[in-house]
């Protein structure tokens, strides 16, 4: 294997993704649905092991061009604009969704652009537990 080393891009886009959810343990949203009692609390489980496992496999990479893309930037502030919206009280399907797809898709393309095919597996399983979560919970 190439010299495989620590992704700083990689730890600062997941730290970046976390922020509106440290802003959401401390402060509540109006109309506040997520905090709801999950009704898919094994699958939940599994999720967090995934998105562990994604988050681990995301931090290491061989590429020495492992900078955000724009295509990560764009799903981030789509992501931010949904969390703003959902903050404002909208709590529609396609809030949701956004809430559980638009974070793993800028995992994604960011994964693709830097060639990090193993972070790709546990990242769209990840997605997929994701959005199952929120569509079975809150759609």
């Amino acid at each position: 294997m190439e010299n495989i080393k620590f992704n700083n891009y990689g730890l600062l886009l997941f730290i970046l993704i976390m922020i509106p959810n440290f802003i959401w343990f401390v402060i509540k949203a109006p109309n506040d649905i997520l905090r709801e009692e999950s009704v898919t609390p094994t699958m939940d489980l599994i999720a967090s092991v995934f998105q562990v496992i994604m988050l681990i496999c995301l931090c290491f990479s061989n590429n020495k061009n492992n900078k955000i893309g724009i295509s990560s930037v764009v799903s981030l502030i789509l992501y931010f604009t949904c969390w703003i919206l959902y903050y404002l009280g909208m709590t529609n399907n396609i809030i949701i969704i956004g809430l559980c797809l638009l974070p793993c898709l800028s995992f994604l393309v960011y994964e693709i652009k830097i060639k990090n095919w193993i972070a790709i597996i546990p990242t769209i399983v990840f997605a997929i537990l994701h959005l199952l979560y929120g569509v079975i919970n809150y759609v």
